[in-house]
């Protein structure tokens, strides 16, 4: 039996969840239980989530077993997302901005249980997503730079598109910038290199099309992108000649 399958038994014979996520959340510590996060997404209810959810700020500090109670109610309020309920998402969004990077993490993993289930459903939601502030940007992308959700060339293509719109309003951003700007160009210093490797024959010429931006930040997020195995696995010679252009 796995650990998620044990987890699994565990919750289904509890009726408070609430002692059992906080004495094996793995925190504080450098990574928090995400096995035990994935048993509670899968098998929580609405109450349990919302339960879950309830958790006050002061006592989910970062990096806090409380903070996992939280992270594991916004993991598993993307679950239910799933299926479509507007109510979840509207539910779901704010989370995007919190100011724990636990809890936005929480909302990336839960945005890929909606493309598991329903991709056109998470390609949809993203558009408007993508239309919001940085910290909102970052979920969607950090969300769609997920090899597994790219294995469709048409849902490749459209995330490198939307990749390209978030990388237009990054270039065209003016200084000072803020910790959520901040936050949004480390993600697309990955995230773009995803999308490129599922989709070469689209991407590659976007990326050079950033490459030679005058844009300090999208160029630096190519310059990012370019150090990623994934890339180097793709076509090193490409990569090789573009790092020393």
């Amino acid at each position: 039996m796995s650990k998620l399958d044990e987890y699994r038994s565990q919750l289904r014979k509890l009726g408070d969840w609430r002692l059992f996520l906080l004495s094996n959340s793995g925190l504080p510590g450098p990574r928090g239980n995400l096995e035990l996060a994935q048993a509670v997404a899968e098998l929580a209810d609405p109450e349990q989530v919302e339960s879950l959810l309830a958790t006050p700020p002061r006592e989910a500090p970062e990096n806090s077993p409380g903070v996992f109670v939280v992270f594991c109610g916004v993991t598993a309020l993307g679950r239910l997302a799933a299926g479509g309920n507007q109510k979840y998402w509207r539910r779901l969004r704010p989370y995007a901005s919190d100011e724990r990077w636990r809890v936005r993490e929480a909302v990336a993993i839960g945005l890929q249980y909606v493309g598991d289930a329903n991709m056109v459903l998470l390609l949809e939601q993203m558009q408007n997503w993508i239309k919001g502030n940085s910290y909102e940007k970052r979920a969607a992308a950090a969300a769609l730079a997920e090899p597994r959700l790219l294995k469709d060339p048409e849902s490749a293509g459209t995330v490198l598109r939307m990749f390209d719109e978030i990388t237009v309003e990054i270039a065209s951003s003016l200084p000072p910038h803020d910790e959520s700007f901040k936050v949004l160009r480390q993600a697309m210093g990955y995230c773009w290199s995803v999308a490129v490797a599922a989709l070469p024959e689209k991407g590659r010429p976007l990326m050079e099309r950033w490459l030679r931006t005058p844009s300090p930040d999208a160029g630096w997020i190519m310059r990012e992108n370019l150090k990623k195995k994934r890339l180097q696995k793709m076509d090193a010679k490409w990569v090789a000649k573009w790092r020393v252009k």
